[in-house]
């Protein structure tokens, strides 16, 4: 999936929504639907782009640490097994 627009551009896009801007003109003007509007202000409302930022290094730290967890449970099981064979 191609992402048209970074997230620090469409916190820009919403903090211009929050100053006033009509959505249905935003709409128009950067090419996306209203809906979409909405579904970018419900995951993004109220953050700056620093926030975003700190959001998108913490979402890249939590898969980092969830692919170490899944391979020291898996170390964890193989163990198991060796140990769990009658010699």
């Amino acid at each position: 999936m191609k992402v048209r627009f970074t997230n620090e551009q469409i916190v820009a896009v919403l903090q211009r929504h929050e100053n006033g801007e009509k959505a249905k003109d935003l709409c128009r003007e950067i090419g996306i639907s209203s809906p979409t509007l909405y579904a970018w202000k419900q995951k993004f409302g109220g953050m700056s782009v620093s926030d975003v930022r700190r959001m998108k290094d913490l979402e890249l730290e939590n898969s980092r640490l969830k692919k170490v967890v899944a391979n020291l449970i898996l170390d964890n099981e193989i163990l198991k097994e060796v140990n769990s064979r009658k010699w």
